[in-house]
């Protein structure tokens, strides 16, 4: 009898262990949604105005940019050209295009701020910024032909030097502060950063002239730099 009654005991202790067991598990933590791709704020043009380098003035350029931007979905912001302009009034092309952080229709970062776009300093010179092939994408998401394509499209218009300020000399490095599509030249960028020896996305070579013509002679389409100056 007291062997029974210990074994009875026994058997009612393990039940809430039997019990426990027997429970379903619980359920796995809800999922975090993924983060949303941050919204285009810089792309290049995925065409040029047609009249070579005569943009009709920085004023045309922003409008170029602006109607572009607007066609892919983004035109609640506002969008400059990446443009400097020389003489009285000369404009900085990095003046122009707020503080940043700048992304391409994939929402991939090109750039942080200003220095790091330009390489302000030494260490952010060093590293560079995104902009190339593979991320200096048209508003369409698109890339733009470079050295290897047909046509090579990869001369970008911007009239400025390498740390984004405008040009102090007699020269003309913006087709008379982009109203001219006859004699003169312009400053141009490579937006694959390759050809020619320079590798700059901003300031790599002058072009040949202002007409179409001569800027397609050298590898471009008077295509634009764009970016969203406002979120």
């Amino acid at each position: 009898m007291h062997k029974t009654r210990m074994w009875v005991v026994a058997c009612l202790a393990a039940v809430p262990s039997v019990i426990a067991i027997a429970q379903p598990p619980a359920p796995p933590p809800a999922q975090q949604p993924p983060p949303q791709p941050q919204p285009m704020s810089f792309f290049v043009t995925s065409v040029g105005k047609g009249d070579g380098a005569n943009l009709g003035g920085l004023a045309g350029a922003d409008a170029h940019c602006q109607a572009l931007a607007a066609a892919a979905g983004r035109g609640n912001a506002t969008w400059h050209a990446y443009l400097s302009t020389q003489g009285s009034g000369a404009v900085n092309a990095r003046d122009r295009i707020g503080s940043g952080p700048w992304f391409n229709a994939r929402g991939q970062r090109v750039a942080q701020n200003l220095g790091d776009l330009h390489g302000d300093t030494i260490e952010q010179a060093r590293l560079g910024n995104a902009l190339g092939k593979q991320f200096s994408l048209t508003e369409k998401s698109a890339p733009v032909n470079g050295v290897g394509d047909t046509p090579n499209q990869h001369d970008i218009l911007t009239g400025t030097q390498p740390d984004g300020r405008a040009y102090s000399d007699s020269g003309d490095h913006t087709c008379n502060n982009w109203a001219n599509n006859g004699q003169g030249t312009a400053q141009l960028g490579h937006s694959d950063k390759q050809g020619g020896g320079n590798s700059s996305w901003n300031s790599a070579h002058p072009s040949r002239g202002c007409s179409q013509a001569n800027l397609v002679a050298t590898g471009g389409a008077g295509l634009l730099y764009c970016f969203a100056v406002t979120p």
